[in-house]
């Protein structure tokens, strides 16, 4: 059908000729209203972004001369970061003289990157800049899919825990 009898048809309907697809020989349009189109479209793209998570850079940091009971807290703290879906940014900071045992600051990211190998990955290897000697880990997509997942099930099963609360207490009284 040719374009002017396309416009006559839609203007007939009281609806709008929109082109679906401009790229095909000849080009595919349709009659519709726009207004809903575009409202349908809006609509999907906020529920897609309610849905999205925005991948966060979180820092964690740590001294070259750190105690082991500081390091594993700086660590839960780290898998903590991760497993919510957040990229983590180790970063070592040196004072002083600290500076002249970078390979110390060097073995600490090594433990660190070694320990978050199950449920992270390194995704910019440790580099020195200044007096900071930083490295960046991301999550592994089968952790954020797991995780995701155990965050549904949860929203699903937090709604009846009130309910058993109000059980208990009326039957306490």
């Amino acid at each position: 059908m040719s374009t002017w009898d396309a416009l006559s048809l839609a203007r007939e309907r009281g609806v709008d000729l929109i082109e679906v697809s401009p790229a095909a020989v000849p080009p595919v349009c349709r009659l519709d209203d726009y207004g809903r189109l575009r409202y349908e479209q809006n609509k999907k793209d906020r529920e897609a972004k309610k849905k999205a998570h925005n991948m966060e850079l979180r820092e964690v940091k740590l001294r070259p001369k750190i105690e082991e009971h500081d390091y594993q807290v700086k660590f839960r703290t780290a898998e903590r970061l991760l497993f919510d879906g957040d990229k983590v940014k180790v970063t070592i900071m040196f004072r002083g003289r600290e500076i002249a045992y970078a390979q110390q600051g060097r073995k600490i990211l090594e433990r660190v990157a070694a320990d978050t190998t199950k449920f992270a990955s390194v995704e910019r290897e440790p580099r020195l800049e200044g007096r900071n000697m930083f490295m960046i880990l991301s999550p592994r997509q089968e952790v954020i899919a797991a995780v995701t997942a155990h965050k549904a099930g949860a929203a699903q099963k937090a709604p009846a825990a009130p309910k058993a609360a109000e059980t208990q207490k009326s039957a306490k009284e």
